[in-house]
């Protein structure tokens, strides 16, 4: 028996159909894994493309081209042209191509472990979160403008960069820069305060990052010094985008409920509108830790805390500098429109007296050696992490993939919540 199809512009004997019919089952049960690999695949069977069936799915999962999926097919177009994955997928990567070494840091949703690329004999941080914790607690937005942040920001030297995402069916991966000079506050823990030199420093590195974000129209929202990383040379690097928010405009509001306790703006714990300010507070709630060794307005009693951080009048230790005390005192300013970066944003910040000894473009260029050097021996010196983290061993399923065939319903559920998630950077990038 055979079927003839205009679309096919030839004979389709029954046995090519059915192993076409095959690939289509196959294809409808996985997409919604958002196993783009194996769209890869259907791109490589010259029968299964030319049908217009899958013309049709192949458009459902890739919208954004579909002019390339009507193109003549004649010479057969190479499979990258057939189907334009861009740059939401890493069909390839996959846990195994990573030893886990060490635990290096927890999260409400999972680890961050040192690994190392078998392949490539590289060192990442990799920070592998359970699908399952963040549906629970419905934070998959968060955890999806995480990876579009780090996406916009690779070429910013304060802040993590993204090599590349995957996923599983029950957990992600964001392959990132492996820091290891510590956590700001593991270092504010050991030496209670900084030197106001040392303070300053950091602070120009912090606020050129937020600078940067806010250029994006993106406000970071949880600055606090768990977030703030040191390289192996001593420079501020940036970690963590998950409460950030983006698509906020110069003049742009936004009034999620959320942050740390000790380093919430007041119009944030009013429930108010809030906009990019609230960074340049944290920032100033953060200076004032490194200087005096608590943040502002601080209580073990977090309903105390925050009637200070709404109604207590800033105090001000007299061992600090003037310019330091009126930059706090700018930054630090309940009303949200005289805060210190209200009108011009960073350049208020940038041209403040208190940073008239840092030349910006040696800042941005890491000219300026750093204050503290952390004295890292290599990868694999962990001196400046938690022992809490590095003494636990790693967990046996995190280089794992499930099974599919044993996957639970909340599995598949959790599975179909991040389609897009993975991430490969463009081949120029790497040049």
């Amino acid at each position: 028996m055979t079927v003839r199809t205009e679309a096919a512009r030839g004979t389709l004997t029954y046995s090519r159909m059915r192993g076409m019919v095959a690939i289509l089952i196959a294809f409808m049960k996985q997409r919604r894994m958002g196993l783009n690999d194996f769209i890869q695949k259907i791109a490589n069977n010259s029968y299964a493309c030319k049908h217009p069936e899958v013309q049709s799915i192949l458009k459902i999962s890739q919208p954004q081209e579909p002019e390339l999926l009507n193109a003549n097919p004649s010479p057969p177009p190479s499979p990258s042209q057939q189907i334009n994955l861009g740059p939401s997928s890493n069909p390839h990567a996959k846990p195994s191509d990573f030893h886990f070494l060490k635990v290096i840091g927890k999260g409400s949703f999972g680890k961050v472990l040192l690994a190392r690329h078998k392949a490539e004999e590289a060192f990442y941080a990799v920070k592998v979160l359970q699908k399952k914790a963040i549906l629970k607690k419905k934070e998959e937005k968060h955890i999806m403008s995480e990876r579009n942040v780090l996406l916009k920001n690779v070429k910013h030297p304060f802040l993590v960069g993204l090599h590349f995402s995957f996923q599983t069916a029950d957990k992600l991966y964001f392959v990132l820069d492996y820091i290891n000079g510590g956590e700001l506050f593991y270092h504010l823990q050991r030496e209670r305060c900084f030197l106001e030199p040392r303070a300053r420093f950091y602070a120009a590195e912090i606020a050129s990052a937020l600078g940067y974000l806010h250029s994006l129209n993106i406000v970071y929202r949880d600055l606090k010094p768990e977030n703030i990383l040191l390289d192996s040379q001593g420079h501020i690097v940036l970690t963590d985008f998950g409460l950030c928010k983006e698509n906020i405009e110069p003049n742009g509001t936004t009034s999620t409920f959320c942050g740390t306790p000790e380093y919430l703006a007041p119009e944030v714990l009013h429930k108010q509108p809030y906009d990019r300010t609230v960074d340049w507070w944290c920032l100033g709630a953060v200076l004032y830790e490194m200087l005096y060794g608590l943040p502002p307005f601080y209580s073990r009693n977090t309903a105390e805390m925050y009637d200070n951080i709404l109604n207590k009048p800033l105090q001000l230790k007299p061992n600090i500098t003037n310019s330091a005390r009126h930059l706090l005192e700018g930054l630090l300013q309940k009303d949200r429109a005289k805060r210190l970066g209200a009108q011009d944003d960073f350049m208020e910040i940038r041209n403040h007296v208190f940073f008239s000894v840092i030349n910006w473009d040696d800042l941005i260029n890491k000219k300026i050696t750093p204050p503290f050097n952390p004295n890292v021996s290599g990868p694999s010196d962990l001196r400046h992490f938690d022992p809490e983290f590095t003494e636990e061993p790693v967990p046996n399923s995190i280089g794992k993939s499930p099974d599919s065939i044993l996957l639970t319903a909340s599995v598949k559920e959790a599975a179909e919540a991040f389609l897009g998630f993975s991430y490969a950077p463009p081949v120029d990038s790497f040049l």
